[in-house]
């Protein structure tokens, strides 16, 4: 189990091995939303403890995200392996996330019900 909070987010994530699924929330320094979901983020760790979270700031990591635009606060990156499972935007309830990260992990998606855009960004950050 880790969680990361910096600069250097995107290359610990992708450095990571032990973690299979990983959650990436994309987020910014700025948004009073994104300070209030941070602690619930991190807590959710211990229930999740075999999987990967990281936290990406949009503006210190602009590089990784590319052309994708967030424009709504948090949004959620999650995958297994090298494929995203789940991209978008979730209330800042970390009960949503839980009940998501339950639901992917008892029957994951097929890939293609992923947007598009999901797939590059997944590799970047992963460095998949």
């Amino acid at each position: 189990m880790s969680g990361d909070k910096s600069a250097n987010a995107t290359v610990q994530v992708a450095a990571h091995q032990g973690a299979n699924w990983r959650v990436v929330c994309l987020c910014a320094e700025w948004c009073g939303v994104c300070r209030e979901y941070e602690a619930g983020f991190q807590a959710l760790q211990a229930k999740f403890p075999d999987i990967h979270f990281a936290w990406l700031d949009v503006e210190d990591q602009e590089n990784v995200l590319g052309d994708v635009d967030v424009e709504t606060f948090p949004t959620l990156l999650i995958g297994s392996g090298a494929q995203p499972l789940f991209f978008g935007a979730l209330l800042p309830q970390i009960k949503v996330l839980e009940r998501l990260l339950t639901a992917l992990l008892d029957a994951p998606p097929a890939a293609s019900t992923v947007s598009p855009e999901a797939v590059p960004l997944w590799q970047r950050i992963t460095g998949q």
